[in-house]
């Protein structure tokens, strides 16, 4: 946090004395150490923590591309950036700052926002960590997408020079404007469309549109059909698998009552308004569910509730939080709940959070581990990838850069940070060749992966 007892001055000679700590050209600089752990002993080691079932999913999902290896690989880069150049200026991290963890979704107002929105790994740590992870992920999408040289290169320079012009930006603001600093989508698209041809402003405006209505009435339809006159969540096993068909039959009597009671709990984390809001839903059924990549084989659930009549659901994920990834090289937490760890970092870095965030400890099938609760779908929509050419990667890339500097914003020494980076544009070329250098890396880490699973040595489900 920034020391309010300083000066602006003194603020800003604080990020030029950082520059010898580390050189912003020193940031270009990615080999790997003789010591360097193997990426198969890392994820083997966060494997003994998950559904054992569920693992050979991780892997299958994983082994597809070198950027779905990246996704699934956050526990490396982690211990490869604790190596690298380190400025000292910290801020709240994402701790998995790639570039499918930012996207959009429904603010408390109801407008729709574009924000970082994936926090398992959030910690304090070294500012730069989270640009390098995102610079990377820039780069990797570009190698899967076939794009040119020159052209991922645009793409990456376009993130980092986001950041630090939009860090640059809040450094002159109020701290209270800060504070209220969003990315609104309407206002967004409104503010490149003289940037973006016809095609691209039409998918843009055709992705809003599917936001908008990817709320908890349309999981309803998706995921529920209606047993005995009462709504019941589908069976999909092994991605969704009703909490009965989980449960020993001897120990149904006892598990609705147990998630009532982790409700209450859940509940209980709220703030007095949400609690009183959330308290007139009641619990109808409950389901375990395969999320996202890297996440695979941790405990997530999706429980459904109803409001004023069958017609008015709320659907929440409870997702298990462990450890951040982070936590061997950047310290603690300060919460010894991971669930409440990963809800304050959310709170603290987006600008507009899921007023139903909240978090709870589990047990009977949930198991004696932390959670962290969210509305399921609220909007939510991330970018897709595979679809991008090299111009809409590009302005995607952009949002993303000045997003996540709105959000370090918050919690960090903006104006330190953004007297380090400067004006010119010599930290943007080094995180540019740092993503280059690091994509080869990764290609190097998939490469082992993919050898591994090829004479046998991992379990591997593909094409779930």
């Amino acid at each position: 946090m920034a020391d309010q007892a300083l000066s602006v001055e003194q603020r800003s000679a604080l990020g030029k004395e950082a520059r010898t700590r580390a050189r912003r050209s020193s940031h270009a600089r990615w080999e790997p150490p003789d010591d360097r752990p193997s990426p198969r002993r890392i994820l083997a080691e966060q494997d003994a923590s998950r559904v054992p079932e569920l693992v050979p999913i991780r892997y299958g999902r994983m082994l597809v591309s070198p950027f779905t290896f990246y996704r699934g690989a956050a526990a490396v880069m982690a211990s490869d950036l604790a190596k690298t150049p380190a400025s000292g200026l910290e801020a709240q991290l994402c701790g998995d700052a790639h570039l499918s963890n930012f996207g959009v979704f429904a603010a408390p107002d109801r407008r729709l926002v574009f924000d970082v929105n994936d926090f398992d790994e959030t910690l304090r740590g070294p500012f730069e960590w989270d640009v390098k992870r995102l610079a990377a992920s820039l780069a990797i999408a570009g190698r899967d997408r076939g794009f040119e040289d020159a052209d991922r290169r645009r793409v990456t320079l376009a993130a980092v020079r986001a950041y630090r012009e939009g860090m640059r930006e809040l450094a002159a603001m109020s701290d209270l404007a800060v504070w209220y600093a969003r990315a609104d989508v309407e206002s967004a698209l409104q503010q490149w469309r003289a940037h973006m041809s016809q095609a691209q402003v039409k998918r843009y405006e055709k992705g809003i549109a599917k936001a908008r209505h990817k709320d908890s009435k349309r999981a309803l339809d998706r995921l529920s059909h209606v047993v005995d006159g009462t709504h019941r969540i589908v069976s999909d096993p092994p991605l969704i698998v009703p909490v009965e068909e989980l449960a020993p039959s001897a120990d149904l009597d006892r598990i609705e009552p147990a998630i009532k009671g982790l409700l209450d709990a859940y509940r209980g984390t709220l703030a007095q308004d949400r609690r009183v809001l959330a308290e007139r839903y009641r619990y109808v059924h409950a389901a375990r569910k395969v999320v996202g990549v890297g996440s695979v084989g941790t405990r997530a659930w999706i429980i459904l509730l109803t409001g004023r009549d069958a017609g008015d659901p709320l659907f929440l994920q409870a997702k298990e939080a462990g450890p951040s990834v982070l936590e061997p090289y950047a310290g603690s937490s300060e919460f010894s709940h991971h669930g409440r760890r990963v809800v304050e970092g959310q709170r603290l870095m987006q600008a507009a959070s899921d007023i139903f965030l909240g978090w709870v400890t589990g047990g009977e099938l949930a198991a004696e581990t932390d959670y962290y609760v969210r509305q399921l779908w609220d909007g939510k929509r991330s970018v897709e990838v595979d679809l991008l050419a090299p111009a809409d990667l590009a302005i995607y890339a952009e949002l993303c850069g000045w997003t996540l500097a709105r959000a370090h914003a918050r919690s960090g020494d903006r104006i330190a940070i953004a007297s380090y980076l400067g004006g010119g544009t010599n930290f943007d070329h080094a995180l540019a060749d740092f993503a280059d250098a690091y994509a080869d890396q990764n290609e190097r880490d998939y490469g082992e992966l993919v050898a591994a699973a090829a004479a046998g040595e991992l379990p591997v489900e593909r094409g779930v």
